[in-house]
């Protein structure tokens, strides 16, 4: 065969088109495109004749379709591709023979190696150019404007995808051939090598290959990369080529740790996995950090290698610790995940080897070093990795207690995503533990204690067997002669071969450590020589004074004694026993103890740890319970997971949280109202009873355990979550019948599980009616029967029961329809009178709240309300008249009269008193509420009904007479509107005057019982029991809900007995009470606002929190005024109680959903907290800004407010206000617009920084807006001002150093103010006088009267520039002033005459 050029592969096809020298292979022509499909086809043909080499001869052809490959005909693009593949397969067939043969001369093996490489390099070539078109049409898939293209290339991508992958299995075939034969033996070109592979890495640059879809591709690449590997020395190629596409192509990093793991398990190939993480190992962690996308190539490489091939990257875990001290926090995960993945499939279970184990604790302690980590992303990861591996059980016991403490310190984390984590580490930790299934604390300290107390006790009975303990004086007389013997010695010559070797230590501790040592070795004689040296060396010094003997042997001889039986009692002295479970047995004891006792040791080793762990659940329990709050929706749907974990191992505290989660099903977070409806379905919808009774009976139980002790608004609430139950059917029948069984007494149970049962019964029906409305009857024969007077509180939930189907009426067929009432004789009302009329006339408890739910009942459902009401109320009357003549006949039959009190109701029992004060309120006020709800609904019902009667008839007239449509069509519908409007207000009217005019009226029941009230409450003295007075505190105010007129009389009455009254439950109803006529009427109540406002400062916590809620409600409906006093809801937030500080929170929480509220009224809240007399100290006021300053978050507010604060210092007074007002200034996030405020009102707060503290806020505002990053330009301002800052402040200090030598230091003088009891350090007591409580005269009069008046001199109060402009005369505070009061005031125990008409 003719010798033929050398074919060199090219760097660059092009390079083929130049002469690269004598001897090497150039492409003569470059066919033009209509040229080639003829000279394919001649290649096929030389190809069928000659073989694979006839390539050598027709390489040019293929080449210049590789030339002109974008613009060639897809025809013969693929008709290139098949020949190629052709070519190369029938090659691959042929070398193993020829390889094979010894006989192959020179010029064969040159041609078949020629040919394999151009056969080699065209089909790489084209695969390549198909490999580089999918990318692009791939690329305009990804566009949504390009279909049309799209669709147009759909047929090559398609083709080439069908062909990519058997042409990566040729290739594979080809590599695996011993190829070095045809280069001599010698290694293959590098060249060749990467031709081969570059196709692979190409394939893997394409983001789509990580599809599902292309699995099959990447397995092919997978093989072929393998192959070159085994082959043909491809790792350090390798191993670069991956470490770089890592680094650019984040979607190749799975890829390859699937393939790596599959190279090093199938074929062998475990080196690479070292040499690839010590590249990935060796990058320079500062260039990490700069470079994130390198990073997450990296670090998910990493992850999932150590998921697929643990082992290996355990063994090269140490090329990657150098990352943990990294700055990228990427790579710090990825090193840390992989560590759990070695701890979870290797280092796992208790056979170990000593090394395996060092190394699993050693990668425990780094996790948990980095729970605590810089950033958050690292700690949060650390948890979840903690939770895979308490998981998988992969724990150790003795790191259990270290882990839980660290993960309850988390829950204290800023970042969301920590907290979150943290919770579910702590749940996985509840779920796998290895102690037992019910955690409760108080259950596992008893048997702890029993089990170390048996401990003990064998460690007693075992100590007598031990070695016999000798004393060191004992030891030292049995030492003594041989002691003597030595040191005797001492003064004789030395002999030959002896040599004094031993030297004194520097210092006596050191030498008399030596010395005893010596003794305990039995070298008596060096002891006693270096005593000796010791003495010259230390004399007069303890323990070498010596007793002062004249005999240096006698000398010695005590200094060794004192020595030794001073350095034993340490050693051999009896330990006191220590209560420490993990204590060893004593040392003393050479043989092994007895089995027993190493299993108690064990046995409370694991008490103890099982008790420690309760401990620290329980401690989370009361952090994780109050953030259900929070405002992550993710960090509460963890909490509420993990009570429902914690539920299921008993421990006792998690019922707390159970009820703590319930008011959420309010939330307005979908996903958190799902999230308590599953948590409940879990606890109790689920119960692992076989039967369905034993179900029944499991979730009444657990129900009724929640309502023991519950609140109205936790019953609310639970009400809202069965009621979702039952009307998606997942509440079974069961469940109902067993509840109508305990009500009824068939199925015996508690007085407490029946009246659970008739709550839930009630939850039940607001989901479905029916439950109750068919069993109506048996709900009045058995809950409103005779019994029912031994205890009210069963027929008041009857009450509230049967109210459910007032409230769930049954859909109604119109929209106008009657509502749901029953007729006055039914048989519910006459039970219902019967046994409030009972129960009047006997001391209970329980009767008013069941009274109270009986007359709500009846104004419910009844026909004819007020006439049953009447006589139950003509009923309780007359009997407690007939009490009264008992009471009078039996006091006159025994001459008694003396002691009576004066008033013919003081002869009443106080009970009586109560419980008829109380009927008559309550009756009051439901009257009122069915005249302006029901009476009112019902009127405006039978009017809509009647206008669209007479409508359908003037609709039908119309029809009939057709006549011509005009114009006034609309202004009949017009007309009609007005009508209707008109017809709402005379109703309203109608309803006004009734209550106005008629109820209180002397022909009214209710006039009869008002002077009897009004007595009550003017006569504290006479009437001193604390029930009385607070039921008739709120009988006074439920009157004062029916008129007007009535209100406006008693209100001085009422406001008196708010302030003054010693009873914090009178002054708590009449809080309410007040609350609800502000309602009623706004503008009589108005003037009085600051009383309201001043019960805030009351001294009692409950009354603080009643005002703190009924302020709350006023201001938030704005029903009251806000400006002004509303620092004292401010200075809530301070409050020593909890629940009032929560009031105030949850005030100032929802005040800043209003708009710029919360903004608006920061200046007067600065205003009064800060002036010296309101009595807030300074920390408090820190407390106080800090909160209110939360709520500011836009960036105009910000501004706006520096502007503000810096002008308010021109005329603060004192001291304290310049640093309340600089404090403020820190609060507040400056940007750069804000500093440009500091700056241009410098002036207003220069001279105030002499003062330290003012200074140290300034420059704690610019440290933060450093902080923050700021623009070259604004740096230049902020150093700019710190100069103006620093050389005021010096300035400042050096002007008050001069000062002070004159001695006239000016001080700043305190603003002059009318000391105002504005906080609650100064509590209003029942010392005011009658004069603050003179009714204030209405609006319009105060301000005629004080325009008469010359202006008062201006107090020196400090408000905001923007506040005086925006002030109004309508913004006036309804304050009680001197000028005010009238000079005579009428006392409030005389009624007066119009009171009483």
């Amino acid at each position: 065969m003719a010798a033929v050029p050398e074919f060199h592969l090219p760097l660059a096809p092009a390079d083929l088109l130049r002469d690269g020298g004598p001897g090497r292979y150039m492409v003569q022509e470059v066919l033009s495109t209509h040229e080639l499909p003829p000279a394919l086809a001649a290649f096929r043909a030389a190809f069928r004749a000659r073989g694979a080499l006839a390539v050598l001869q027709h390489f040019d052809c293929v080449y210049s379709v590789l030339h002109h490959f974008r613009t060639v005909g897809m025809a013969v693009k693929e008709d290139a591709l098949e020949l190629m593949m052709h070519v190369v397969s029938h090659h691959s067939n042929e070398l193993p023979a020829i390889l094979s043969d010894s006989g192959l001369s020179h010029a064969d093996r040159a041609a078949h190696l020629n040919a394999l490489k151009m056969n080699c390099y065209l089909l790489t070539g084209l695969m390549n150019a198909f490999e580089m078109e999918t990318c692009k049409n791939s690329c305009l898939e990804a566009d949504p404007g390009r279909k049309n293209r799209k669709n147009l290339a759909k047929t090559s991508v398609s083709l080439w995808e069908e062909e990519r992958e058997p042409l990566l299995r040729l290739l594979t075939q080809l590599l695996q051939l011993d190829l070095r034969q045809l280069w001599g033996r010698l290694a293959m070109e590098e060249e060749f090598v990467n031709l081969m592979t570059g196709n692979c890495y190409r394939i893997l640059e394409n983001p789509s290959i990580s599809l599902q879809r292309y699995r099959v591709t990447r397995e092919a690449v997978t093989h072929l990369l393998a192959a070159a590997l085994v082959h043909c020395d491809h790792m350090f190629s390798a191993t670069l080529k991956i470490t770089q596409m890592l680094q650019h192509f984040e979607h190749v990093a799975p890829v390859f740790a699937q393939a790596v793991s599959l190279w090093a398990k199938d074929y062998g190939l475990k080196s690479l996995v070292g040499e690839l993480l010590r590249e990935i190992g060796q990058k320079c962690p500062q260039d990490l950090a700069r470079e994130a996308s390198g990073v997450k190539g990296y670090a998910t490489f990493i992850s999932e290698l150590a998921e697929q091939i643990p082992a290996l990257v355990l063994s090269n875990m140490s090329v990657l610790l150098p990352h943990l001290d990294g700055e990228s926090y990427t790579m710090r995960n990825a090193v840390l995940a992989a560590m759990a993945e070695v701890l979870v499939q290797v280092l796992e279970g208790d056979q170990l080897e000593e090394a395996a184990r060092a190394t699993r604790d050693k990668f425990l302690d780094m996790l948990q070093a980095h729970v605590c980590d810089v950033h958050s992303f690292v700690r949060s990861r650390v948890l979840q990795l903690f939770t895979r591996i308490v998981q998988r059980k992969a724990l150790p016991l003795t790191q259990f207690q270290s882990v839980v403490s660290l993960a309850v310190g988390r829950l204290k984390d800023k970042s969301v995503i920590v907290v979150k984590n943290a919770i579910q580490l702590l749940a996985a930790f509840l779920s796998n533990n290895p102690f037992s299934s019910k955690l409760n604390w108080t259950d596992l300290d008893e048997p702890l204690k029993k089990e170390v107390q048996k401990l003990q006790e064998m460690r007693d009975r075992r100590r007598p067997t031990a070695a016999p303990v000798i004393a060191p004086e004992e030891e030292w007389e049995a030492m003594l002669p041989e002691v003597k013997a030595a040191t005797q010695q001492l003064f004789q010559p030395l002999q030959e071969g002896e040599e004094e070797e031993l030297e004194v230590e520097e210092t006596v501790e050191g030498t008399v450590e030596q010395i005893t040592g010596l003794l305990k070795k039995l070298n008596y004689k060096s002891a006693a020589r270096l005593t000796q040296k010791a003495l010259c060396r230390f004399q007069g010094k303890e323990p070498f004074n010596g007793p002062g003997e004249e005999n240096e042997e006698a000398t010695i001889l005590g200094v060794l004694k004192r020595l030794y039986t001073g350095s034993c009692p340490g050693e051999n002295s009896e330990d006191p026993p220590h209560d420490n479970s993990s204590d060893k047995i004593e040392e003393v004891q050479e043989e092994q103890p007895p089995a027993e006792l190493v299993k108690q040791e064990m046995l409370v080793q694991y008490l103890q740890d099982a008790y420690n762990f309760s401990v620290k659940i329980t401690e989370a329990l009361n952090l994780i319970s109050k953030m259900m709050y929070e405002n992550s929706v993710s960090v509460v749907q963890e909490a509420i997971e993990f009570f429902v974990t914690v539920s299921q191992f008993g421990v006792p505290q998690a019922l707390l949280g159970v009820r703590r989660m319930l008011p959420l099903i309010w939330s307005k977070e979908p996903g958190i109202k799902e999230a308590v409806l599953n948590a409940y379905r879990q606890l109790y919808l689920n119960p692992t009873e076989d039967s369905e009774r034993a179900k029944a009976q499991s979730l009444v139980h657990s129900l009724s355990l929640i309502m023991v002790d519950a609140s109205l608004g936790t019953i609310q609430c639970l009400e809202e979550i069965i009621s979702e139950f039952v009307q998606k059917d997942e509440i079974r029948p069961a469940v109902t019948q067993l509840l109508w069984e305990r009500f009824t007494e068939k199925s015996p149970c508690s007085a407490l599980e029946r009246r659970a049962a008739v709550m839930l019964l009630g939850m039940m029906a607001r989901g479905k009616p029916e439950i109750v409305g068919s069993n109506l009857d048996i709900l009045v024969t058995v809950g409103l029967s005779e019994k029912a007077c031994e205890d009210y509180r069963l027929p008041q939930e009857v009450c509230n029961v049967i109210s459910k189907l007032a409230s769930n009426p049954k859909p109604a067929l119109e929209k106008n329809s009657a509502p749901f009432r029953l007729p006055q004789n039914h048989m519910l009302f006459g039970c219902l009178s019967e046994t409030v009329s009972k129960g009047f006339a006997q001391p209970s408890s329980h009767w008013i709240p069941f009274m109270e739910a009986a007359v709500m009942l009846i104004y419910q459902l009844a026909e004819g309300a007020e006439e049953i009401c009447a006589d139950i109320l003509h009923v309780c009357s007359q009997q407690a008249l007939e009490k009264l003549r008992e009471a009078d006949e039996q006091k006159a039959d025994a001459g008694d009269s003396s002691s009576r009190v004066s008033g013919g109701a003081g002869s009443l029992p106080t009970f009586l008193l109560l419980h008829l004060v109380s009927l008559v309120g309550q009756v009051a006020l439901q009257q009122v509420a069915y005249l302006e709800v029901s009476v009112s609904a019902e009127l405006r019902r039978r009017r809509m009904l009647k206008e669209e009667k007479t409508k359908k008839q003037s609709d039908t007239s119309t029809k009939k007479q057709r006549p011509q449509s005009t114009g006034n069509e609309t202004t009949m519908e017009e007309e009609l509107g007005l009508v209707g409007a008109t017809a709402d207000d005379t109703e309203a009217e109608l309803i006004r005057s009734i209550c106005e005019t008629e109820l209180l009226d002397g022909k009214h029941l209710f006039s009869a019982f008002v002077p009897l009230v009004l007595k009550i409450c003017n006569s504290p003295g006479l009437y001193s029991d604390s029930a009385l007075s607070a039921a008739a505190a709120l009988a006074l105010g439920k009157f004062c809900m029916i008129s007007s007129e009535f209100c406006d009389s008693h209100l001085r009455l009422l406001f008196t007995m708010m302030e003054k009254s010693a009873l914090p439950g009178v002054r708590s109803n009449l809080i309410i009470a007040a609350g609800d006529l502000a309602i009623r009427f706004p503008n009589l109540v108005e003037p009085w606002t600051s009383h309201l406002y001043a019960r805030l400062r009351d001294p009692c916590p409950s009354v603080r929190q009643t005002a703190g809620l009924v302020m709350t409600h006023l201001i938030l409906k704005d029903m009251v005024k806000v400006k002004g006093q509303v620092s004292e809801m401010a200075a809530l937030l301070i409050d020593p109680e909890e629940a009032i500080v929560g009031v105030a929170q949850n005030f100032f929480g929802e005040l800043a959903n209003k708009g710029n509220a919360v903004y608006n009224l920061l200046p007067d809240i600065i205003s009064h907290l800060s002036d010296p007399n309101s009595g807030i100290e300074e920390e408090s006021f820190h407390t106080i800004m800090r909160h209110l300053f939360s709520y500011i978050t836009k960036e105009k507010q910000t501004e706006s407010l520096v502007e503000k604060l810096c002008q308010r210092f021109r005329t603060a007074r004192t001291e304290r206000q310049y640093r309340d007002l600089s404090h403020c200034l820190t609060l507040l996030p400056v940007s750069e617009r804000g500093l440009h405020k500091l700056q241009d009102n410098y002036d207003c707060f220069a001279d105030k920084l002499q003062d330290p503290a003012v200074y140290n806020c300034f420059q704690t505002v610019l440290a933060r807006f450093r902080r923050a990053g700021i623009k070259p330009e604004t740096k230049a301002l902020a150093e700019e001002l710190e100069q103006k800052l620093s050389a005021s402040h010096n300035r400042g200090l050096d002007s008050t150093e001069t000062c002070q030598d004159r001695s006239q230091t000016p001080m700043p003088v305190p603003a002059k103010r009318k000391p105002v009891g504005s906080s609650r350090r100064q509590p209003l007591g029942p010392v005011n006088t009658d004069d603050d409580f003179v009714t204030p005269p209405s609006r319009t009069l105060r301000n005629r009267k004080r325009a008469q008046k010359r202006p008062p001199r201006k107090k020196a109060i400090i408000t905001f520039s923007s506040d005086e402009e925006n002030s109004s005369e309508d913004e006036l505070v309804a304050e009680l002033r001197e000028e005010e009061n009238p000079t005579k005031t009428t006392p409030i125990t005389r009624s007066s005459g119009r009171r009483l008409r």
